[in-house]
């Protein structure tokens, strides 16, 4: 693998409107900072995108799908919008283009104001056509990181059906903006260099199949330093790897169990700001002291995107990568690479790593997941490989026999939780 270290510069024709944002924002030294915001109705979802659009710092807007869509029973959303039930965001193929197109219209006012489209759907065909014919070309999501977590779906069929979006997205809008979610893999749980990994081979498969606009995720974990090395190894990999699309990088306020306390909820929000600020990462999808007990309202997600703001500016960026690292730059090549010989083609060469175990998910349950690799979290608050299956890395032995239980398994996920909740403030 060869190319430039850092992020690319603009090709082709240009960034999308989602791109140019994060690009001057980066440019000024800010921080972009996105909500997580979804509501059924045309007026709950302006309502909430003109609130973030007047937040004092760099945002852009969020409209999360609504379950069903992400199914594509596209139906039940119909009869639940008829019947006035609230779902849990908002249908877009239900609601239809020209209605999307009045969600956003003059949205911006005097200003650019971008908007992305987050649905969770591992056939996201009609997504893609209606956010299209809505006149919008930023959404997210993965072939593997779409499919893996949340259902059944066949992992060749995902990749079938995404590799048809992305050709379809960059047909119709040559600067369309797709979001890798490959950094966020179950949410917790998942050693660093698997996550960086599947970033990098998602940003190629997106590539491959003509984007030229992207973003790679990573989640926040359960270390700050290990956090630190494995943004550092997803930037020093990208750059190696992605030869044709600009990119940035978007960070994940911890996606797993969240505090449930607004102390510990605060002060792992302001965590996760200062591991953006620290390690320049460009995006922050925020979230709330409300998560841990349903969902936010608009009100919350602006207090939350106010203080990440703060958070961040009042950062100083760290100047290196800590010394004494974990190896995650290491293992996340040797896993790209390994995938990448399997197949000249992406989504071939991951269907075909996932088959033989080269790429194993811990804890996820999706029959297409080898289920032979197994995580832990040292006793420095670090997550480790206990097991690795097939997969070409090494797994790190606890000391002496250790075998996981059900304590433990229950125990490392509410370790952040916990940690957060005890404190109360940020771990220095």
């Amino acid at each position: 693998m060869s190319g430039p270290a850092a992020d690319g510069p603009p090709r082709g024709p240009g960034p999308s409107p989602f791109g140019a944002t994060v690009a001057a924002a980066r440019v000024a030294g800010e921080l972009v900072v996105q909500p997580r915001m979804g509501f059924p109705t045309v007026a709950a979802m302006r309502r909430g995108l003109e609130a973030v659009r007047d937040v004092p710092a760099r945002t852009v807007g969020t409209v999360t799908l609504d379950s069903y869509t992400r199914v594509g029973d596209h139906d039940s959303a119909r009869r639940a919008l008829v019947r006035g039930e609230n779902l849990n965001g908002y249908p877009l193929v239900a609601q239809g283009a020209a209605r999307t197109r009045e969600l956003t219209a003059g949205l911006g006012g005097s200003r650019p104001f971008a908007v992305q489209i987050r649905h969770g759907s591992a056939l996201p065909l009609d997504i893609f056509r209606v956010l299209l014919d809505s006149g919008l070309d930023a959404t997210e999501g993965g072939p593997v990181s779409y499919c893996l977590p949340y259902g059944r779906t066949p992992l060749r069929q995902s990749v079938d059906a995404w590799a048809r979006c992305c050709e379809l997205l960059a047909a119709r809008s040559p600067t369309a903006h797709l979001e890798s979610f490959g950094g966020c893999l179950l949410g917790q749980l998942c050693p660093p260099g698997l996550l960086v990994a599947m970033s990098v081979l998602e940003g190629l498969f997106f590539e491959q199949h003509g984007l030229r606009d992207i973003s790679l995720s990573y989640a926040q974990q359960t270390d700050f330093g290990q956090d630190v090395e494995a943004i550092s190894a997803l930037r020093r990999l990208a750059g190696e790897t992605l030869r044709q699309a600009s990119w940035h990088i978007v960070l994940y306020t911890y996606m797993g169990v969240f505090p449930r306390t607004e102390a510990g909820a605060l002060a792992l929000l302001r965590h996760s700001a200062r591991l953006a600020a620290a390690t320049g990462v460009e995006r922050l999808i925020v979230k709330t002291p409300a998560e841990a007990h349903r969902i936010p309202t608009v009100e919350e997600n602006v207090r939350a995107l106010r203080e990440a703001a703060r958070t961040a500016a009042d950062t100083t960026p760290a100047p290196d990568t800590p010394a004494g690292g974990d190896g995650v730059y290491e293992e996340a090549r040797a896993l790209v690479e390994a995938v990448l010989d399997l197949h000249p083609d992406t989504g071939r060469a991951l269907t075909v790593a996932f088959a033989r175990g080269h790429l194993d998910v811990p804890y996820c349950l999706h029959a297409d997941n080898a289920q032979r690799s197994r995580s832990f979290v040292d006793g420095d608050g670090r997550l480790r490989w206990l097991s690795v299956g097939a997969m070409p890395i090494r797994p790190v032995a606890p000391p002496g026999r250790w075998r996981l239980r059900a304590d433990d398994f229950l125990g490392m996920l509410s370790y952040t939780q916990s940690r957060f909740d005890r404190a109360g403030l940020t771990p220095a």
